[in-house]
């Protein structure tokens, strides 16, 4: 199993896209303007979409993919692209997205026995297989009903787990004590200076990361830092660093291969 970052930044500036993973060539992980570095090819290989939650950093990549490969898939005779998250996620693409004034209904296009897409709920604790992979659902708290995701490449085997966008939350540090983690993608959106603005958005930065039960993971887990503000990624590093937490900042292009 590889997994590659397409994006992972807080916001949007040049050469830091938000988030985005690419597992294997045809699962994505969250749809952030990441998916923008894929070409059309790579881009028509995606049979499953991932959403932690509905912020517009997060799903952005789902409208103008299903534009891009509506055709080539319509053509080529292939299924609908499944597009997996908690039903309150799906409840707002479909009000707010797909709703034909902010972007066309590609649920029900290009007809509505055939769309390019399908609006798929899951649940926390949920496990959905894909393939021969299993990526179990976890929990998560921010200000809209969110999840994280631990994908495994096989079963007994290690995992990579991406807690989406979360401030502290107990159920997803229970449930970490028990998995046998080999990557945590983690965020820490803000300084420390901007604590009260991450305690208020549901955010981590570094001094409430380094609180958090890290002990609980019981293997040595490598530690990974996503969604920092395009130009804080200096700053954030450096505050978690002088708090003893041994991690580094993603980078798009960075990778990973689970066996």
């Amino acid at each position: 199993m590889k997994i590659r970052v397409l994006g992972c930044a807080g916001a949007l500036a040049a050469g830091s896209p938000t988030t985005s993973f690419l597992l294997d060539d045809d699962v994505l992980i969250d749809a952030g303007t990441g998916v923008g570095s894929l070409t059309l090819e790579e881009l028509a290989r995606i049979d499953h979409i991932l959403l932690s939650h509905s912020h517009l950093d997060h799903v952005l990549g789902v409208p103008l993919l299903a534009d891009s490969v509506m055709r080539l898939r319509a053509t080529a005779g292939r299924p609908p692209i499944r597009v997996h998250a908690l039903p309150q996620t799906l409840q707002a693409l479909r009000e707010h997205l797909f709703n034909n004034l902010i972007w066309p209904d590609f649920t029900r296009l290009p007809t509505p026995q055939q769309p390019v897409l399908t609006l798929e709920p899951f649940a926390v604790g949920q496990a959905l297989a894909l393939g021969a992979r299993r990526v179990e659902v976890l929990s998560a708290s921010h200000t809209v009903p969110a999840v994280g995701f631990a994908a495994f490449a096989a079963e007994g085997g290690h995992c990579w787990v991406y807690t989406g966008d979360t401030g502290p939350d107990e159920r997803l540090w229970q449930r970490l004590a028990q998995l046998p983690v080999a990557h945590l993608v983690i965020e820490t959106a803000f300084r420390d200076e901007d604590a009260p603005l991450a305690q208020l958005s549901r955010h981590l930065c570094p001094s409430v990361l380094a609180a958090q039960p890290l002990q609980r993971l019981p293997g040595p887990a490598q530690l990974h830092i996503t969604h920092i503000k395009p130009g804080e990624v200096q700053a954030v590093m450096a505050q978690l660093r002088q708090l003893g937490l041994k991690a580094r900042a993603l980078r798009p292009g960075d990778c990973w291969q689970l066996d």
